[in-house]
């Protein structure tokens, strides 16, 4: 099994920055694919970005498009989410997530995840 702990949400006015990330401990890291997905209360889960176990294919919503960036230091056993120019809209608790080697925007595919961090963009 492979676990996975968020950090790094909080507050920040629009326009500002914020860097999340995703350590992992259990089965070799490198091996699996890691996804970023959010929630707004009420709303379905979205997928944001994601990115393969050897850090290829970056992948993103088009909603954070040339916004957000997806990136990982498998000897750090550490995925991250830099985040910026963000929006109200941005605002949701965050959630990463991995699968086996390759990443995916279907949550329903994801068997490992973490607690979430909640991320408040205000206007």
């Amino acid at each position: 099994q492979v676990q996975l702990v968020e950090s790094g949400g909080g507050l920040v006015q629009a326009g500002g920055s914020l860097r999340l990330s995703c350590a992992a401990s259990g089965r070799t890291f490198d091996n699996y694919g890691m996804g970023w997905f959010r929630q707004i209360p009420g709303k379905e889960r979205e997928f944001v970005a994601a990115i393969n176990f050897n850090g290829g294919d970056p992948r993103y919503a088009d909603s954070v498009k040339d916004r957000f960036t997806v990136s990982r230091d498998n000897a750090k056993r550490t995925g991250y989410l830099q985040m910026n120019s963000l929006k109200p809209e941005d605002t949701a608790v965050y959630y990463c997530a991995a699968r086996r080697l390759w990443a995916g925007r279907d949550p329903g595919s994801y068997g490992y995840w973490g607690q979430g961090t909640q991320v408040t963009v205000s206007s």
